[in-house]
């Protein structure tokens, strides 16, 4: 597998697990104290982080720096609202779109030549 394929699949999948760490404890522990839902979380986000670091070391191979950044910040607006439609039940809005349109936009201004 190339690194380019490489870096999307392991930065796609630790997306999840990050998505999950971030707002899933708003759904299962928002009646437990905070740091109850915070030590869940990290042990989440480890997961994440054990995805995460070896896709940008291997992003790095064939990326700049801020090219990872914006290809992690495309792949966050992908999963994030399947998981608020799908898995949090809130309503899907056109707003949704207008956001995709921005992040394309930086995919664009960060890969022109």
């Amino acid at each position: 597998m190339t690194p380019t394929i490489t870096t999307l699949i392991l930065l796609a999948c630790s997306n999840v697990f990050m998505t999950f760490a971030w707002y899933a404890h708003l759904k299962h522990l928002n009646e437990r104290a905070w740091y109850v839902a915070a030590l869940a979380s990290w042990g989440v986000a480890l997961f994440e982080y054990l995805l995460q670091v070896p896709a940008n070391r291997i992003g790095f191979t064939v990326f700049s720096l801020p090219q990872l950044k914006i290809i992690q910040e495309s792949i966050t607006l992908l999963v994030f609202v399947p998981f608020v439609v799908f898995y949090m039940g809130q309503p899907l809005k056109l707003d949704y779109l207008w956001a995709a349109f921005c992040i394309l936009g930086a995919v664009y201004f960060i890969f022109r030549s």
